[in-house]
């Protein structure tokens, strides 16, 4: 059984930092794309980093220089540290792998307020 299982959310203010982790377990982790996605309220899902296998990776532009994706294939786990927090980064934020097929975790909230 497939499971991605999100932690590290919270509430910080503007301009603090979070980490976000991903724990998988029942893929093989290091053949499959690992994507961060969030979603605020009344909005669409946003693709917000990606990693490859191999290690590259994209960003949304409304996070590059401020977040970055990381993997520890040892630890079957997808990091996403969060710097710089703005309000409009709150939102539900989403793991997910991909190869053949795509498999979703629960969700972390992230809510940056003063």
């Amino acid at each position: 059984q497939v499971q991605l299982v999100e932690s590290g959310g919270g509430l910080v203010q503007p301009g603090g930092s979070l980490r976000l982790s991903c724990a998988a377990s029942g893929i093989v982790f290091s053949l499959n794309v690992m994507h961060w996605y969030r979603q605020a309220p009344g909005k669409e899902r946003e693709l917000v980093a990606r990693i490859t296998s191999s290690g590259s990776t994209d960003y949304a532009d409304s996070v590059k220089g401020r977040f970055t994706i990381s993997r520890d294939n040892a630890k079957n786990t997808v990091y996403l540290q969060m710097n710089s927090l703005k309000p409009e980064d709150t939102a539900v934020y989403l793991c997910n792998s991909r190869r053949q097929f795509s498999y979703w975790g629960q969700g972390t909230q992230v809510t940056v307020s003063s």
